[in-house]
């Protein structure tokens, strides 16, 4: 069962997880309007990636007998000034939503709550995956700087990237 502290904390990242789509979301619907459907590939992927996370702990919720309330999600941006902004942004968005996981693992300390700090340590691993994925991004796009060729070898590299269903909701 789980506190009402936990359950808030929970719904409160169901919210942040849905916001982290929208928000990929956003960056791919930019990208894809400056023909960079590879970069915008990649963003649909994460935004795949971050839907799935919501569904985790939507179903973790009801699991634990508690109750999900959803919110209204925070409109993303709609512009950056190039590529290379657009995977800062997501690179700073991933340690941010770090930091979330991270607390919500203190408040399961804290609450005592041990299987709800057992299913966090999935999360806490997939954000050094996440933080690390944007991150190489950002270094190859710092690498490449304004030559288009490169920026057009990369933007087809990142087209090949799909989407892998965490094990607990493959079918």
């Amino acid at each position: 069962m789980l506190t009402e502290k936990m359950e808030k904390a929970l719904n409160d990242q169901i919210n942040a997880e849905a916001y982290s789509a929208y928000l990929y979301l956003s960056m791919a619907a930019y990208l894809e309007s400056l023909n960079l459907s590879g970069f915008g590939n990649w963003m649909r992927i994460q935004a795949q990636e971050e839907l799935s996370h919501t569904m985790k702990f939507f179903d973790f919720v009801y699991e634990r007998g508690g109750k999900v309330s959803l919110t209204a999600i925070d409109e993303p941006p709609k512009e950056w000034a190039n590529p290379l902004a657009i995977f800062e942004g997501a690179y700073e968005h991933e340690c941010k939503v770090s930091a979330m996981i991270n607390n919500l693992v203190n408040i399961a300390i804290d609450e005592k709550d041990h299987a709800t700090n057992n299913f966090l340590q999935w999360f806490v691993s997939e954000q050094v995956e996440e933080e690390a994925s944007a991150d190489a991004v950002v270094q190859k796009l710092k690498l490449i700087g304004d030559h288009g060729n490169g920026i057009f070898m990369l933007d087809r590299e990142m087209g090949q990237r799909v989407f892998h269903a965490p094990a607990s909701q493959a079918t």
